[in-house]
């Protein structure tokens, strides 16, 4: 397979916001309890994922989880497949790993960080299973398109890590958004759309708090599932 140049991505202004909601005392006792055993720390080398898991599986990272629900519904769900829950709000990482301890959960492991950090410096190529983004951030004011996660640049580092016949699974309420995404996807070398256009809502993705937020207000979810192509041509 030939390489692929990855452009570089501005990672300033960032794609995300800080939260600043409240943290409550079992969710900070949780991170400062269970963090050796569940957490990651973002670092510049690359993960070496067996060791991470204890085991050789195939791994999915997953870019916002919010409280964590969906993701420990899935990965239950989905037992033999690993998975890297990355998000920056550190009150939803404290809930999930309290759920994880609860449940003895033991195939999610936790970031608290930029997902962008997370795919170009501790994950090398063709390593995922499948990627996830639900219910980024939209910006919707056109000034602010430029910090959505999900751009050219971001279709392009996201398909050099997955494995051949890995899966890039989008979601989002946000119908401009959405139709950015399908865009990107259909323009990206290395993606295959799976569908003509926007997938069907998959039975294995949990309906989360944001999904139904969008639904309350009448907002229609849009599901993308690309695949990484077997093959590649340097652009």
């Amino acid at each position: 397979m030939n390489p692929v140049s990855i452009p570089a991505m501005n990672t300033a202004p960032r794609s995300f916001k800080h939260r600043r909601g409240r943290i409550t005392a079992g969710q900070q006792a949780a991170l400062s309890t269970l963090w050796p055993r569940y957490g990651l720390d973002v670092c510049a080398d690359p993960l070496d994922l067996p060791a991470v898991f204890g085991r050789v599986a195939p791994v999915i990272v997953e870019i916002g989880f919010g409280m964590g629900e969906s993701t420990l519904e899935m990965a239950a769900a989905d037992p033999v497949r690993d998975v890297i829950a990355v998000d920056v709000h550190t009150p939803g990482a404290g809930a999930l790993l309290r759920e994880l301890d609860a449940t003895g959960r033991r195939n999610v492991r936790v970031v608290v960080g930029d997902g962008l950090d997370v795919l170009r410096d501790m994950l090398v190529p063709d390593c995922l299973d499948e990627i996830r983004l639900f219910f980024p951030d939209p910006w919707p004011k056109a000034r602010h398109h430029k910090r959505r996660l999900f751009c050219p640049a971001f279709a392009v580092l996201a398909a050099s890590r997955l494995r051949p016949g890995g899966r890039l699974h989008c979601a989002t309420d946000w119908a401009p958004y959405a139709e950015r995404m399908l865009q990107i996807i259909q323009r990206e070398p290395q993606l295959t759309n799976e569908h003509a256009g926007f997938a069907p809502r998959p039975v294995s993705r949990p309906i989360s708090r944001f999904e139904q937020q969008g639904l309350s207000k009448g907002h229609r979810i849009f599901d993308l599932l690309a695949e990484r192509r077997a093959e590649t041509t340097l652009r």
